[in-house]
């Protein structure tokens, strides 16, 4: 038993010593978190702070990266969908038919292919002509086949 040393000769005073190694490590810590809210702080302007510093127990915020409601700022969002295509036919009065090409990879072998569908497209001032690359967008029912109408003319027919 001569052989034994004990590991301690007061072992209050390593746990005053730990205590105390806690308390600095805990206070460099704070130090930092400080300094960077500060640097932070000095990036962003003083009411962007919150939002980009999460805060816990704050309520549901809408920050900066968050797209405000349509609800809130007053405008509708337009859900109609906008296509692009060739006139293929300007034959009939205030309609265009417009060809729509579509890729789309084939579900079973994977190989790209083209859909072409044709639109009833509604033109009332008849500037659309044969060959002409035209925006179209989605509407209300016009007639049996019509359901779209004449955004813009993109590109003249040569």
């Amino acid at each position: 038993m001569a052989d034994e040393t004990p590991e301690t000769e007061n072992p209050q005073a390593d746990d005053d010593q730990a205590l105390a190694d806690a308390r600095a490590a805990a206070a460099d810590a704070e130090q930092a978190l400080e300094a960077i809210e500060a640097e932070a702080a000095h990036e962003l302007p003083a009411d962007d702070v919150e939002a980009a510093v999460a805060v816990p127990g704050a309520g549901k915020k809408a920050g900066p990266a968050q797209a405000p409601e349509p609800a809130a700022t007053g405008a509708r969002v337009d859900r109609r969908k906008v296509r692009e295509g060739i006139v293929v036919s300007d034959a009939m009065a205030s309609t265009i038919v417009v060809a729509v090409v579509d890729r789309v990879r084939h579900p079973k072998y994977g190989k790209t292919v083209q859909r072409t569908k044709k639109l009833y497209v509604h033109d009332a001032e008849d500037t659309a002509k044969r060959g002409d690359r035209v925006r179209v967008a989605e509407t209300r029912p016009l007639s049996k086949l019509k359901r779209w109408r004449l955004t813009e003319v993109v590109e003249r027919a040569r």
